[in-house]
C-alpha cells in the first residue's frame, strides 16, 4: 500500500489520552491538533501532528489536502441491528395515530413482523439489503459497527443472520461486530421456558462452536426476557467464552442495570428507566452504558436516559444509533450526537467520545480504532465543516466529505478500494 499524507485540517480531532475509555473530565479532552494532519502508512497511522510535520516527514506520500475541514475518527457505532428484511412502515404509521410500542405489538407488529420477514428472506437477498445499510452507516461518517442478530428466532435462521455479519466483513469496507441476541423475543410457536432452553442448549453452542459471534445480548425486559431468564442465558453465554451485553431498562425499571453488574457485562444498553441505583451498579462493576436517544426520539417518547448523572457518577458512556426497522430506524451517528446534546444535555465534546474512544473500547477494539493515533489503525472521515461542533449544532443532513478506512478511500461512492 502507498503511504498517504492528510494535511491541513482545521481540527485534527485525535482523542489522544489514557489507554482506556474515557470518564469525567477526560470526556472533553479531544485533543484537537489545529492545522493538523496524518501520515499513514500500510493502513495504519505512523505520525499524528501539525501539517508542516507531516509534509515534513511525507516521502512519497500521496497527498490528502482536507482545505480546512475537520477530521474526526471513524464513528464506532456500538449498538445496531442491521441485517434484516423488509421495513415497518406500517408500524410507523400507527405511532403517528398514537399507539404505544406495545399496542403494535400485541397487534402483530413490532419485532414479530420483521422476523417473519426476515426468515422469508435467502441469504443472498438478505446480504444485499445488509450491504446497503452498510454503505449508509459509511455515508454517516462510521467504519466499525456492533451488529445483532435477533430477527431469526430459530436456531437457523439466526445463524442465517450471524453468517450474514459474517460475508459482510469479507465483503465491505466497514467493519461489523457480531452478536448473538437470539433472546430478542419469543416466537409465537413457542413457551417462553421452551424457548429459553433452545436458546441455552441449541443456539449459544452452535454459534460458539461456528465462531460466529463475540457477544451475546438478551432483551431484559417485561414482556420478553425477565431477570431470571436473562441472569441464565447470559451465565450460559459466558461459559462458552461469549461477553455479555443487555438490553436493559428501556420500557420499564425492571432491575436490568442490576443484573448487568452482577453478570459483569461489558455494556448495559438503553437505560432509559434506570435510577440512581442502576448508576451506582453500573459504576461499580465498570460496565459502559450505552444510551440510544434515536429510539426514544423515534418512538415520540419524551424518557431519555439520565446521561449527564451517568457522566458526573464516572461512566464511561458510549452513545449509538440502535439502528432497526422499528423504533430507531437511523443510521446517522451525527444526528444521534444532536439528540445527545439537546435531548441529554451532553457537550458536543463529550458526544464525540462517547461516539468514538468509548464506543470502540466497549466492543473490545479501543486498541485498535476510536482514535487517531500512532499504531492505529487509519479509520477517518472528513467532515465540511471547520469545527467539531458543527456535527451536532446543524442536524438532518450530511456534512460528509469523504471517509477513509486503513488508509483507503472508500467514500463518496462507497466502493471497497484494492
Amino acid at each position: 500500500m502507498k503511504s498517504v499524507a492528510v494535511l491541513h485540517a482545521s481540527q485534527l480531532v485525535t482523542l489522544t489520552g489514557p489507554k482506556r475509555p474515557r470518564v469525567g473530565a477526560e470526556m472533553s479532552d479531544l485533543a484537537i491538533i489545529p492545522d493538523g494532519g496524518l501520515l499513514i502508512r500500510d493502513g495504519k497511522i505512523g505520525i499524528v501532528g501539525s501539517s508542516d510535520e507531516i509534509e515534513r516527514n511525507a516521502g512519497g506520500a500521496e497527498f490528502v489536502d482536507a482545505n480546512g475541514r475537520v477530521v474526526l475518527p471513524g464513528f464506532v457505532d456500538a449498538h445496531a441491528h442491521p441485517v434484516f428484511a423488509g421495513n415497518r412502515l406500517d408500524d410507523f404509521e400507527r405511532r403517528a395515530r398514537g399507539e404505544t410500542y406495545e399496542q403494535i405489538a400485541a397487534a402483530g407488529g413490532g419485532i414479530w413482523s420483521t422476523v417473519e420477514k426476515t426468515r422469508a428472506a435467502n441469504p443472498t437477498n438478505l446480504l444485499a439489503q445488509s450491504k446497503k445499510h452498510a454503505n449508509w452507516f459509511l455515508k454517516c461518517g462510521t467504519t466499525t459497527v456492533e451488529a445483532k442478530s435477533g430477527y431469526g428466532l430459530t436456531v437457523e435462521d439466526e445463524l442465517k443472520i450471524l453468517r450474514v455479519i459474517r460475508r459482510l466483513n469479507e465483503e465491505m469496507p466497514i467493519e461489523f461486530v457480531p452478536t448473538f441476541l437470539g433472546a430478542h423475543a419469543v416466537p409465537r410457536e413457542w413457551r417462553q421456558s421452551e424457548y429459553v432452553d433452545l436458546v441455552i442448549k441449541e443456539m449459544l453452542p452452535r454459534v460458539a462452536s461456528e465462531k460466529l459471534a463475540e457477544f451475546c445480548d438478551v432483551f431484559c425486559e417485561r414482556g420478553y426476557f425477565g431477570i431470571a431468564q436473562s441472569r441464565e442465558i447470559l451465565a450460559a453465554a459466558k461459559k462458552l467464552g461469549l461477553k455479555l451485553r443487555i438490553h436493559a431498562d428501556q420500557l420499564t425499571n425492571s432491575g436490568a442495570a442490576k443484573l448487568a453488574s452482577e453478570a459483569k457485562a461489558t455494556t448495559a444498553d438503553h437505560l432509559e428507566k434506570t435510577d440512581e441505583q442502576g448508576i451506582a451498579a453500573l459504576r461499580a462493576a465498570k460496565v459502559q452504558p450505552v444510551l440510544l436517544p434515536g429510539s426514544v426520539y423515534a418512538l415520540g417518547l419524551t424518557g431519555y436516559p439520565r446521561a449527564r448523572e451517568m457522566i458526573e457518577a464516572g461512566l464511561a458512556v458510549v452513545i449509538a444509533t440502535d439502528f432497526n426497522p422499528g423504533s430507531s430506524p437511523t443510521v446517522s451517528m451525527p444526528m444521534i450526537l444532536s439528540f445527545a446534546c439537546t435531548q441529554m444535555k451532553m457537550s458536543p465534546a463529550e458526544a464525540i467520545t462517547a461516539s468514538t474512544i468509548n464506543a470502540a473500547y466497549s466492543l473490545g477494539r479501543g486498541e485498535k480504532i476510536g482514535s487517531l493515533e500512532e499504531g492505529k489503525l487509519a479509520n477517518f472521515s472528513i467532515f465540511d465543516c471547520r469545527d467539531y461542533r458543527e456535527l451536532a449544532y446543524w442536524f438532518g443532513f450530511s456534512q460528509m466529505h469523504s471517509v477513509y478506512v486503513r488508509g483507503r478511500y472508500v467514500l463518496p461512492d462507497g466502493r471497497k478500494l484494492m
